[in-house]
């Protein structure tokens, strides 16, 4: 099976953590929180924003950058930034990939993204627009692992409640 992974480095508001949450839950995808974070694990409007999904996320928690990156050597990294030349369509992206993303006000650190390039990517927007709002972008970036890989293991056809579908 194939299989995502989403980083978000330093997140600051538990809304957006508990909706990529849900994204996660939702598309088999692994989450990968590093710390610090902008609030506990245990903070009621991440809950919320997750739903009764919780059962269902395979969730790890790192203690910095350098924690992540040494326990997950040899990775296929793909960072998401405002600041890249890439758009996120352009890459083909390899099984068990992991889609980095920054924390809400200040993004990746410039000097990991200067040393990697080839492998920044960007959601394109118009120029006066800062950026899209983390859960946002990480549901764009995901589905968009996922288009290119047929969406493994998920259901592709849902069905009416009350009454069948017209042919």
């Amino acid at each position: 099976m194939a299989r995502l992974n989403i980083v978000l480095v330093e997140p600051e508001i538990p809304q957006n953590t508990g909706n990529i949450a849900r994204t996660c839950a939702a598309t088999g995808a692994r989450l990968h929180l590093v710390e610090p974070m902008g609030f506990k694990v245990d903070d009621r409007k991440l809950k919320r924003a997750g739903l009764d999904y919780w059962y269902l996320l395979d969730i790890t928690y790192y203690e910095s950058l350098d924690d992540f990156f040494r326990k997950n050597a040899g990775g296929q990294f793909y960072y998401f930034t405002t600041k890249a030349r890439n758009t996120h369509s352009d890459i083909k992206y390899p099984d068990n990939c992991y889609l980095i993303f920054g924390k809400e006000t200040a993004g990746l650190p410039e000097s990991l993204l200067a040393v990697n390039p080839d492998r920044c990517v960007r959601l394109p927007m118009i120029s006066e627009a800062r950026s899209l709002n983390l859960s946002n972008a990480v549901a764009v970036g995901a589905y968009e692992v996922l288009r290119q890989w047929g969406y493994p293991e998920l259901q592709n056809e849902g069905r009416l409640r009350e009454y069948e579908w017209e042919s």
